[in-house]
């Protein structure tokens, strides 16, 4: 058992020291990069070395003149840190009303220069808002008004607590402002304008009335074939016709036809023929046809 733990001490080990490399990384960047405005920080390790991209309000005072400021806070990185190879990228932050970190460091510069934190806070929720979020959430703590401690909140707007909403949607901003009677700590939480909560319904525009009675569904018969249309047998030319009656007299009783007479043909004498007409008459009568033939048996 005592085998088994030590590789997994280990490997929690490394998570803890990798963890606090990075943390410390983060201070120290947040510290050189102030006047810039940092708005965040994220590593990756990748096969060519640790790409370290860095937000910043204003990207071209972390970057110097010919790049030099950039070229020393890499050597500075690689030389503190043992980064492998790291390559800083400076990226501009889009919106800076909606970062967190960034409304955070000017709300404790704004209460270091003497402003009222009720006056810093409700400004800094409009101002916030009115940049298109969601919702946010402000929380001063520190010697306010007097020797004890306090904790003031300014919030508008709709924000999560908990959950997985909070961890995709908020940003998280912290910094803290120096004053002579102690320290004052900013925390500021930011709900994204694109946050979609999983309470959030869209109900569809309703369709286009459709005509009355299209809804209901007709009952499907069992097809049932047709039989095929027999064409009528021509009639025999020795019909009897029906004949009207005289003016003044009932209508008759419509006459019965009668059979039509057999057939008569006359045949060459010889065998070959006789013996043609024999098959020939077999046939009719298998048929049903009643026919006649001199000099042929029946």
């Amino acid at each position: 058992m005592a085998a088994q733990s030590r590789p997994e001490r280990r490997k929690d080990k490394r998570i803890i020291v990798e963890n606090m490399r990075r943390v410390l990384l983060k201070e120290y960047l947040m510290a050189e990069t102030r006047r810039a405005g940092f708005g965040g920080l994220d590593i990756q390790r990748t096969p060519m070395g640790t790409r370290v991209t860095l937000l910043a309000e204003r990207p071209g005072l972390v970057i110097g003149r010919k790049g030099g400021a950039i070229k020393g806070l890499t050597d500075a990185v690689e030389r503190m840190f043992k980064f492998d190879n790291p390559q800083i990228e400076v990226q501009e932050v889009e919106e800076p009303a909606v970062n967190a970190q960034i409304m955070a460091e000017k709300l404790a510069n704004a209460l270091e220069r003497g402003w009222h934190f009720r006056r810093a806070g409700h400004s800094t929720v409009r101002r916030i808002m009115e940049a298109g979020a969601k919702g946010c959430l402000i929380i001063i703590a520190g010697k306010l008004t007097g020797q004890r401690h306090r904790t003031e909140k300014f919030k508008a707007g709709h924000i999560k607590y908990c959950g997985e909403p909070r961890n995709l949607w908020v940003d998280r901003g912290f910094a803290a402002a120096k004053l002579k009677p102690g320290i004052i700590g900013v925390t500021i939480e930011i709900m994204s304008s694109d946050a979609r909560l999983p309470d959030e319904i869209v109900v569809a525009p309703p369709a286009a009335e459709a005509p009355l009675g299209a809804g209901i569904p007709v009952p499907v018969e069992t097809a049932i074939p047709a039989e095929p249309e027999t064409a009528p047998e021509p009639a025999p030319e020795a019909a009897i016709a029906s004949v009207a009656p005289p003016e003044g007299e009932e209508e008759a009783a419509p006459l019965v036809e009668e059979a039509p007479a057999p057939q008569v043909f006359e045949v060459k004498k010889g065998r070959t023929a006789k013996k043609r007409l024999k098959k020939v008459v077999k046939e009719a009568k298998d048929l049903g046809v009643d026919l006649e033939a001199e000099g042929v048996d029946r």
